[in-house]
């Protein structure tokens, strides 16, 4: 009988820290885990990454290293009873690690379980998790622990990964193979190695040598038609320019395609979200001011969450965002206003409206004049604010929308014609 060999990622993974790719911030020569490591005081902690960084492998180089034994738990699979049972064997051994994978599907009954062997030294628990731990850890088990954060791995590392499987692997090192392309290959698997490494497999197993691997024989083998997305190139700039376009064009249907490209193509979540709250400022503005409260919210979740739970909150906010009425006119206030300041340059602010904190300031008629405004009729004295010399400017055109027609004809019953509202 034939027997099936593992799949390429599974033999290639590494058995020391020196064959790891990536993640040299903690593996490095003089890093901290390393240094634990060489040690052999290895303490609890959670590892926290992106899929395909390196958190299993990392967790069995510990054990390998330490020559420890080694458990290992899905907190999808498992519950509250397997993790008692593996404490009680370990009650009987020394230096047990305990690898739990997806540690933040935990609930707090079964991280609860986990507590009192962490805390006495039972068990070295090394959790792995893709979410923030903040927020998916209960606080007690998080104190017993350090969090080291993973990397998403660079492209050129991807490439290294690539090519050390063509010259290493005991199968493919056998085959003639040249790595021409990359980039559908880092696309594809999303900047995840164990993903990386088996489509690399696929392609090997179903062509025939001398094997030249292209963009295009990798779209036709993997059978999925998405577009390449260079994140540094020319079209990451086209895609995120048509995506802001269409949301200023009031078009929800095309502003959550072109985030679908972003998304298949792992564009940065916080570049996304960061344009949206721009958007959100210089194409709704006062129109809609829930808007850039959406938009800042939607930055703030995604820099927690991450993909691919983010993709919801980002269409959420795009169709929002594109739905939304528009005004530019806090944009072109500030700009017309910026254009005066290079035109008049540095001029002095008026008498009644400086600062007097001291004496002699007040000798020279600092604030002498100013009038507060909680103290007239609507909260509102008309004097003027603007220095003398562009004296009844106006910046500020409301624009045509239901809150800003609002706005104007307030403005117009404080200031009757001054600014022309």
């Amino acid at each position: 009988m034939v027997s099936i060999p593992a799949p390429l990622a599974e033999r290639l993974r590494p058995e020391s820290l020196d064959q790891l790719v990536g993640q040299k911030h903690l593996t490095g020569r003089g890093s901290i885990l390393r240094t634990a490591l060489e040690q052999g005081k290895i303490p609890s902690m959670i590892l926290w990454g992106p899929p395909g960084t390196g958190k299993t492998t990392i967790a069995n180089i510990i054990a390998h290293t330490l020559k420890s034994p080694f458990y290992t738990l899905s907190a999808i699979s498992s519950g509250v009873k397997d993790v008692r049972e593996v404490i009680e064997e370990a009650r009987q051994k020394e230096k047990v690690i305990l690898f739990i994978d997806e540690i933040h599907r935990f609930n707090k009954g079964q991280q609860d379980a986990l507590l009192g062997a962490v805390e006495k030294g039972i068990v070295t628990l090394i959790g792995a998790t893709t979410e923030n731990p903040s927020f998916e850890v209960n606080s007690a088990l998080l104190s017993r622990c350090q969090v080291y954060v993973l990397k998403p791995l660079g492209k050129e590392e991807l490439i290294e990964l690539m090519q050390s499987a063509i010259q290493k692997d005991g199968f493919l090192k056998k085959r003639k193979i040249e790595l021409k392309e990359t980039e559908a290959l880092i696309n594809i698997s999303g900047g995840d190695a164990r993903k990386l490494l088996n489509l690399l497999e696929l392609v090997a197993n179903v062509q025939t040598d001398p094997l030249i691997i292209t963009d295009d024989l990798v779209m036709e083998t993997a059978q999925q038609r998405i577009a390449l997305y260079d994140k540094q190139g020319e079209q990451h700039y086209d895609i995120i320019s048509a995506f802001i376009k269409s949301m200023r064009g009031s078009d929800p249907n095309a502003a959550v395609y072109w985030l679908a490209r972003m998304i298949e193509g792992g564009e940065d979540v916080q570049f996304i979200a960061r344009r949206m709250v721009i958007l959100a400022s210089e194409d709704i503005g006062n129109a809609n001011p829930n808007a850039l409260l959406l938009a800042n919210a939607t930055f703030d979740a995604v820099s927690k969450i991450g993909y691919p739970e983010s993709r919801i909150i980002l269409s959420q906010c795009a169709i929002y965002l594109a739905s939304s009425a528009k005004s530019n006119a806090s944009v072109m206030a500030i700009s017309d206003a910026q254009a005066v300041v290079n035109q008049t340059g540095d001029l002095p602010v008026p008498l009644h409206l400086r600062n007097a904190p001291t004496r002699l300031m007040k000798n020279m008629d600092y604030g002498k004049g100013y009038e507060y405004s909680h103290s007239y009729e609507k909260n509102f004295s008309a004097q003027e604010y603007l220095p003398e010399e562009i004296r009844g400017k106006s910046f500020f055109d409301p624009g045509k929308n239901a809150r800003e027609e609002e706005m104007r004809k307030h403005l117009r019953s404080l200031w009757d014609k001054k600014y022309g509202y």
